[in-house]
């Protein structure tokens, strides 16, 4: 048995549903992948003089590398005998640097993991307040410039590259930590069945609004209905969700 594919996809083949599903399906990811790729590199270009002022912007107030590369997991679309599955896969995700150098990743890892138990009081005492959004709000690493650049989502402008290369989607599930992926639940694992993507469904209604396990429910929701009308809509919807800052920290 393949070890990249989790065992409750395995429980779900079904040749001739598997079968009918991927044919259907060769078309949309091909035309999604011409899009993604030709979207992104000329929105790169287009964006590459207000990339330049944001990189000397946060150079004057924090000196150091401009740009913050994680470890992320994704995924990527494989054949096994005939069976199409998603294979789990890390990669290098960029994005501007929006923290001091070499900031601690303890209070995020911490809080991500009360996020996904859905601890309450764990959140409070990782945030320090009471704070409703799901998000790590009150977090001393981020440099000043980095808050504005949090909430309009240009820090991850440099995720076009990401884009282009093919470790990411324009639409998608966002890409998880893997210190986040350890504790999944089973069921969360779902959303590795798709590529990662720089906005998505989940991006344009609620954002940090909501509960860990309602963000991946809405990444499962996309990944059941996807296709090239809805990559669509969502990506017209995204500039909007980004300016009326609702949901955003």
């Amino acid at each position: 048995m393949h070890n990249d594919i989790p065992m409750d996809l395995i429980r779900r083949f079904d040749p001739n549903a598997l079968n009918l599903a991927a044919t259907e399906r060769t078309f949309y990811y091909r035309v999604k992948r011409i899009l993604d790729f030709t979207i992104a590199l000329i929105l790169l270009v287009l964006f590459s003089p207000f990339m330049l002022m944001i990189a000397i912007l946060i150079y004057v107030y924090s000196p150091g590398p401009i740009f913050f590369a994680q470890e992320r997991v994704g995924a990527k679309r494989q054949s096994l005998q005939g069976h199409n599955y998603w294979k789990k896969v890390n990669f290098r995700c960029y994005k501007f640097r929006t923290m001091h150098v070499n900031a601690d990743p303890a209070i995020h890892q911490a809080y991500v993991r009360a996020l996904i138990e859905n601890n309450e009081e764990k959140m409070k005492a990782v945030q320090g307040a009471n704070i409703k959004p799901r998000k790590l709000v009150n977090d001393t690493r981020i440099i000043r410039p980095g808050r504005l650049l949090r909430k309009l989502s240009l820090d991850e402008l440099p995720q076009f590259w990401n884009v282009v290369r093919g470790d990411m989607s324009l639409v998608g599930p966002r890409p998880a930590i893997p210190y986040e992926v350890e504790v999944y639940k089973p069921w969360h694992f779902r959303r590795l069945e798709a590529q990662p993507g720089l906005t998505g469904l989940q991006q344009v209604t609620a954002r940090c609004n909501t509960d860990f396990d309602h963000q991946v429910k809405v990444d499962i929701q996309y990944i059941e209905k996807q296709s090239l009308w809805l990559d669509i809509k969502i990506m017209l919807k995204t500039p909007l969700a980004v300016i009326s800052l609702k949901g955003a920290y």
